[in-house]
């Protein structure tokens, strides 16, 4: 029997086509059988945070259900990143083609030197809180031990301007 796990995943892009580029990776993590898209949220237009001097992002979440463990996973993360034109960043939190993070994988805390989840940032950025609150609000962050929703109604209201796409 393999076990199936709940990934969501953070999807971004700044450079080329943005969009298309953000498919092409959610589309890679797509396999028979193996992965498959359970949810997305809505896709949004999102201000670079950390490094200001580049183009905003489009950025969205998907609901992953998976037979990968974790690692398996971010090696799928990692060479779909490679195959999009991704090489290593010149710059931390630069322009990015594309950009795959695990936020969630079940209700797992790992704590290791190539992966850490919960994402670590992730309840400081609007980019992954708002889109999350799409797929489900009530999700709880096994360490803080609170909701998205609450998460993201910490935020202060003119921190990452988040823009609905159109």
């Amino acid at each position: 029997m393999v076990d199936i796990h709940i990934a969501y995943i953070s999807v971004g892009s700044n450079m080329g086509d943005r969009l298309q580029n953000c498919l092409k990776g959610i589309a890679s993590l797509t396999e028979p059988d193996k992965s498959r898209v359970l949810a997305q949220s809505r896709i949004y237009m999102t201000e670079p945070v950390d490094y200001e001097a580049q183009d905003w992002f489009i950025n969205m979440i998907v609901k992953l259900e998976t037979a990968h463990d974790p690692f398996q996973l971010l090696d799928q993360i990692e060479t779909a990143q490679r195959v999009a034109g991704r090489m290593r960043d010149a710059i931390r939190y630069g322009p990015r083609i594309l950009d795959l993070d695990i936020i969630f994988f079940d209700d797992r805390i790992i704590d290791s030197e190539r992966l850490v989840v919960p994402h670590p940032r992730m309840h400081q950025r609007r980019f992954v809180l708002k889109p999350i609150c799409d797929i489900d609000p009530t999700i709880i962050h096994p360490l803080l031990k609170k909701d998205m929703q609450s998460l993201l109604d910490r935020l202060e209201e003119d921190e990452q301007r988040v823009i609905e796409y159109q």
